[in-house]
């Protein structure tokens, strides 16, 4: 299979354009890029659980919002061009109370336009935590 990139994502790179941000905060760490997929992890700690001691919704959705967003800004075929995100939702199938959760982001669909992605989100041993898409717009770079 040909890769799907336009701009190759590099581990480094993705880690140092999302310092400083809520990715950082939250502890979310670029772990593999694939020809046709990117995959990070996030603890389950004090940073992301809810009151009950379990993994917020919430972070499962910036997990799954940071993987399809950069996959998305890396696979825009024009340089006057920025992928933002339009809608998410997210499915909770799982709980998990520590550790770590990693999510896949794999494409539906590359446009011009519009992108969609499916990330999937697993605790260490596999499971399904959660299964979310994201669609996002394709929109001239804001300045």
């Amino acid at each position: 299979m040909s890769s799907i990139w336009t701009v190759t994502p590099s581990l480094e790179g993705m880690a140092e354009r999302t310092r400083n941000t809520a990715v950082e905060a939250m502890g979310i760490e670029f772990l593999e890029v694939g020809d046709d997929y990117l995959v990070a992890r996030m603890p389950v700690d004090h940073r992301t659980v809810q009151p009950a001691g379990i993994l917020h919704g919430g972070a499962s959705v910036v997990l799954a919002e940071t993987l399809g967003s950069v996959a998305a800004n890396h696979c825009i075929r024009r340089p006057d061009k920025a992928g933002v995100g339009l809608e998410i939702n997210a499915n909770h199938i799982r709980s998990v109370r520590s550790g770590w959760v990693i999510g896949t982001a794999r494409p539906l669909h590359i446009g011009g336009t519009t992108q969609v992605w499916e990330i999937r989100i697993e605790n260490e041993e596999g499971k399904l935590v959660c299964m979310s898409r994201i669609t996002m717009a394709v929109i001239p770079v804001p300045g």
